[in-house]
């Protein structure tokens, strides 16, 4: 065992898949320091999914893009963690504004990557291996405090009663009761070139749903009309959408009632696998090698392999570079619904 802390700090404002991606690192950290308080600082949009976790003390909100925005914002900032006295501070975010914020706390031990645009602001910068999955770069990070990780960790989010409530007033408000099955689909994501057609994710629900199955289509406020759209063209009554009515752990707690959920390569397929329910995957621009496929026992992706033109970015794009749409045209309806498994 390595030298005990006495308040531990992560900080990570990045995108919500990021977020529930740096939980296993959280998780193993706390267990090798029970008794040391651990705070997260992250963005408003991803701070609901680390409420109830049992591993956290405190969560600090940082709207980097709204009030806190700008040079003021990131001095209250550090003037409010500064009081705190953390002594042991961890960055999988790899900003230059993350590491500015950790030299000016003044840490006993500072932990990053090495590829940050500041990784010389820490005291300790690890090496960030791009073969690895994103969960074991993330646990890396614990190798200078010389703690053994576990590279099964997996994320876990902790919905409460009160979100447990909700969703169970949405499945019977929606009928969605009755149904002995409930497959979930997440059809929307920021990246255009990582969104499998939404005539095909409607042409799944059709196939899908049935008096037995309903198909509950998951998203945030953002997506409602994409969700619509689907929802409109699958003519079921078996079909539901619940886009933009739940928070993230609602979100979360409606996936954990899913035996299945079809996503693209977006964060609903980290909440699954966080809540442990099968994810099937669909991945077009960005290829898991990458380091951010699910990780559960039973998850399963679909991507075209042997395109030349693939990946063609690390995040995806608003559209496709030679204008082929291969990766995802190639994935077909029929080849989802044999993986879903259908009785």
């Amino acid at each position: 065992m390595t030298d005990s802390y006495k308040k531990i700090l992560v900080i990570q404002t990045a995108f919500i898949g990021d977020a529930i991606l740096t939980l296993p690192l959280m998780q193993v950290l706390k267990s090798h320091y029970p008794n040391s308080p651990l705070d997260v600082v992250v963005v408003p949009r991803t701070a609901d999914l680390f409420a109830h976790h049992p591993a956290l003390s405190n969560i600090i909100q940082y709207d980097k893009r709204g009030i806190d925005k700008g040079v003021m914002g990131f001095w209250r900032l550090r003037n409010r963690l500064r009081a705190e006295h953390y002594d042991l501070i961890i960055v999988p975010h790899r900003s230059l504004r993350s590491a500015l914020l950790t030299w000016s706390l003044k840490p006993a031990m500072s932990i990053g990557f090495d590829n940050s645009e500041g990784r010389k602001l820490f005291k300790k910068a690890v090496h960030y291996d791009a073969s690895s999955h994103e969960i074991e770069r993330n646990c890396s990070l614990l190798g200078p405090l010389n703690l053994p990780v576990h590279s099964t960790e997996l994320p876990r989010l902790y919905p409460s009663s009160d979100d447990r409530q909700v969703v169970q007033t949405v499945i019977t408000e929606t009928g969605m009761i009755r149904y002995k099955n409930i497959i979930g689909l997440a059809p929307g994501t920021i990246w255009n070139t990582k969104r499998w057609p939404a005539e095909r994710f409607a042409l799944v629900c059709s196939q899908a749903a049935s008096e037995r199955t309903a198909v509950v289509l998951l998203g945030g406020k953002e997506d409602e009309a994409l969700c619509r759209e689907i929802t409109a063209a699958a003519h079921s009554f078996h079909v539901f959408s619940v886009a933009g009515r739940l928070n993230l752990l609602q979100s979360a707690e409606m996936i954990r009632r899913c035996s299945v959920v079809l996503t693209n390569d977006s964060a609903p397929m980290h909440m699954a696998v966080a809540m442990q329910t099968p994810v099937i995957a669909i991945f077009g621009a960005t290829i898991p090698g990458f380091g951010f496929a699910p990780r559960g026992p039973h998850d399963i992706v679909l991507e075209t392999n042997g395109l030349p033109c693939r990946p063609c970015s690390i995040h995806g794009g608003n559209r496709c570079p030679i204008k082929t749409f291969d990766c995802m045209l190639s994935i077909t309806p029929e080849a989802v619904l044999k993986k879903l498994n259908l009785p």
